[in-house]
C-alpha cells in the first residue's frame, strides 16, 4: 500500500534569503504603490512569441487582438471589432489612439508585421493560426486562412500572439500593456513600471514586481515573510494556515487546467492500446485528489471538465492492481506471482519525466511508481527544469506528468488540435491516430455550435476509447494575497495577472 510519508517536503532555509526582494507597502504613498507577485513556473524570456509561459501578457506588458473573459467569451481588446462571412476571409477593425510602449501607434501594418514575426519565431503559432494572406490598410486587417477556420478568431486570445512593436530597439519587448518592463533577470524576476500613456485608462499601480520560484515551500516561506504580497500556488498543505490568517485571502477555484500522463507513443509497450489501458488501471485519482492535493482538485475522467457540453459520460475509472494485470495479460503479456513481463519475458523498466514548477506532479509520479512497482514494473523518475522544452526536444522517456489549460476559451477545439494533430504543440507523445486526426480536421471547418460540440464529443470518446493519455485531476487554482491588495481576480483561464485595475490600499 503506498504510503503518503514519502512525500515529506522539505523546505530549503537558503531559498529565504534567495527570495528577499522589496515588496509593496499598504502605508506607501499612494504614487508609489505597488505590489509583488510570486510565480510558480520560472521563465527565461518574455518574449511573448517564444515564452510557453505567456508571462509578458500575464505582467500586463503586451496584449492580443482578442482577450477571453471570465464567462469564457470572446472580447475586444486591440481589435475593436471583426467579422467573416465565410470563416475564412477575416475583417479586424486595429483599435484607434492606442500607442506601443516605444511611442509607435498601433495600426494594422505593425499588427501584420506582429503576427509574422510570431509565426515566423514560433511554429506552433504558424500551425494553429493556419494564416495564407495577410493585409493592412490602415487601421484594417485583412486576414485569410488557408481554409474555412471558423475558430480562428479564439486563436487570436493566445498570448503567444500578442501584439509588439516589432520596429522598436533595446532589450526587452514593447507592448501595449498597463507596464513597462524597467529589467528582467531570467527565471528570477522581472520589474515594471506603469505606462503612463495606457490606452485604457487609469493603471492603478505605479511598480509591479513579478518573482519566479519553482519551489512551492520558498514561495510560502516569502509570503510570510511579507516579501510577496500574492503568492501563486502556494503549497496545498499551508492552505488551513493561510486561511485562519485575517490578513490574507485565499481563492481556490476549480480551474480549466488538467493533470495527465503523457505515453510517448514510440515506445514499443506503451504504442499498444491494451498497456495504456492496463496502465490507467495503476492510477489511484482518488489519492491523487483527495490525498496528495489534498482536496483541491477533481478526480479527471477526460480532457475537460466534466460540465462542458463535449465531455462524455464516462465510466468512472478505478485504482484496481487485479484489474491491470488482467489487462497485461489481455495484451499478451505473462503475469506470474502478480508481476508482469512482456512477450519477450522481460520486466518493463520506464522512465517517467515530471517537474517541480506544480508541486503535485512529482508526487504524483511517486504514487504511480509505487503502483506499478506492484506489478513488478520499474519506473525511474526523472525530474527536469523545462519540461515543454524537452519534450520537444529529447526521446529519452516512456511516461511524462503534464499540466496544460484544456480549455482556455470554453471550446475543444483548442487542445484537441494541440495535442493530437501531427503538428500540434502539445503533441509530445507522438500521437497518430487518423481517426482521430479527421474528426479534428472536420471540427475546425465546423461553423455550428451544436455541430462543433457534437463533433468534439465524438473525438473526446474516441480518445477514451484509445486511452491516448491518462488523465489524472483537474486542479484547482489556488492563490493567497494579503487583504490590503485590491481587485485581484483569479482567473480561469490563467492568462491575465497583472492588470491595470490591480491596486493596493
Amino acid at each position: 500500500m503506498f504510503k503518503r510519508t514519502y512525500f515529506k517536503l522539505f523546505i530549503p532555509a537558503v531559498m529565504v534569503v534567495i527570495m528577499a526582494a522589496c515588496a509593496s507597502s499598504p502605508s506607501a504613498a499612494p504614487q508609489d504603490k505597488s505590489v509583488t507577485l510570486l510565480f510558480n513556473v520560472q521563465s527565461p524570456s518574455i518574449d511573448p512569441h517564444a515564452d510557453v509561459n505567456y508571462t509578458a501578457v500575464r505582467a500586463g506588458v503586451s496584449e492580443t487582438l482578442i482577450k477571453v473573459n471570465k464567462d469564457l467569451k470572446l472580447e475586444a481588446w486591440l481589435a475593436e471589432k471583426w467579422n467573416s462571412k465565410d470563416g475564412q476571409h477575416w475583417t479586424f477593425n486595429i483599435r484607434p489612439g492606442v500607442n506601443f510602449h516605444s511611442g509607435k501607434a498601433v495600426d494594422a501594418a505593425a499588427v501584420k508585421a506582429s503576427l509574422e514575426r510570431a509565426q515566423k519565431l514560433n511554429p506552433s503559432v504558424k500551425n494553429a493560426l493556419h494564416i495564407r494572406d495577410i493585409h493592412a490598410d490602415g487601421q484594417i486587417l485583412s486576414i485569410t486562412t488557408d481554409k474555412p477556420f471558423p475558430e480562428f478568431v479564439s486563436e487570436l486570445v493566445h498570448p503567444n500572439t500578442a501584439i509588439i512593436d516589432t520596429t522598436a530597439t533595446g532589450d526587452f519587448p514593447s507592448g501595449t500593456g498597463p507596464f513597462k518592463v524597467v529589467s528582467f533577470r531570467a527565471g528570477s524576476e522581472l520589474n515594471l513600471d506603469r505606462n503612463d500613456q495606457y490606452w485604457n485608462g487609469e493603471v492603478k499601480l505605479k511598480h509591479a514586481k513579478f518573482m519566479f520560484n519553482e519551489d512551492a515551500n520558498a514561495r510560502q516561506l516569502a509570503f510570510q515573510a511579507k516579501t510577496a504580497d500574492i503568492v501563486y500556488r502556494p503549497p496545498i498543505e499551508s492552505l488551513e494556515l493561510l486561511k485562519a490568517d485575517s490578513t490574507v485571502k485565499v481563492d481556490s477555484l476549480p480551474s480549466l487546467r488538467t493533470h495527465q500522463l503523457i505515453y510517448n507513443m514510440n515506445n514499443n509497450d506503451l504504442k499498444k492500446t491494451p498497456v495504456r489501458k492496463a496502465f490507467d488501471n495503476l492510477i489511484h485519482r482518488d489519492e491523487i485528489a483527495n490525498g496528495i492535493m489534498s482536496g483541491q482538485g477533481t478526480p479527471a475522467q477526460g480532457p475537460f471538465l466534466s460540465d462542458f457540453p463535449f465531455s462524455p459520460k464516462y465510466i468512472t475509472r478505478k485504482f484496481e492492481l487485479n484489474a491491470a494485470r488482467e489487462g497485461f495479460k489481455q495484451a499478451g503479456y505473462t503475469v506470474q506471482s502478480g508481476k508482469v513481463t512482456n512477450p519477450d519475458g522481460k520486466p518493463l523498466h520506464l522512465t517517467l519525466l515530471t517537474y517541480q514548477s506544480r508541486a503535485e506532479l512529482p508526487l504524483i509520479s511517486q504514487l504511480i511508481q509505487a503502483n506499478a512497482k506492484e506489478l513488478g514494473i520499474t519506473i525511474d523518475i526523472r525530474q527536469v527544469d523545462n519540461i515543454d522544452e524537452y519534450l520537444a526536444a529529447h526521446q529519452d522517456w516512456d511516461l511524462a506528468t503534464y499540466s496544460s489549460i484544456t480549455a482556455p476559451r470554453g471550446d475543444a477545439s483548442y487542445f484537441l488540435n494541440a495535442a493530437y494533430m501531427p503538428e500540434g504543440a502539445l503533441n509530445y507523445g507522438h500521437v497518430h491516430v487518423p481517426e482521430l486526426e479527421a474528426m479534428i480536421t472536420q471540427l475546425n471547418t465546423t461553423v455550428n455550435e451544436e455541430e462543433r460540440n457534437k463533433l468534439a464529443l465524438e473525438a473526446v470518446t474516441l480518445i477514451d476509447q484509445e486511452n491516448l493519455q491518462s488523465f489524472l485531476v483537474h486542479p484547482n487554482n489556488v492563490v493567497a494575497y494579503r487583504n490590503y491588495v485590491l481587485n485581484w481576480v483569479t482567473s480561469q483561464s490563467e492568462y491575465y495577472l497583472l492588470t491595470q485595475d490591480l491596486d493596493v490600499n
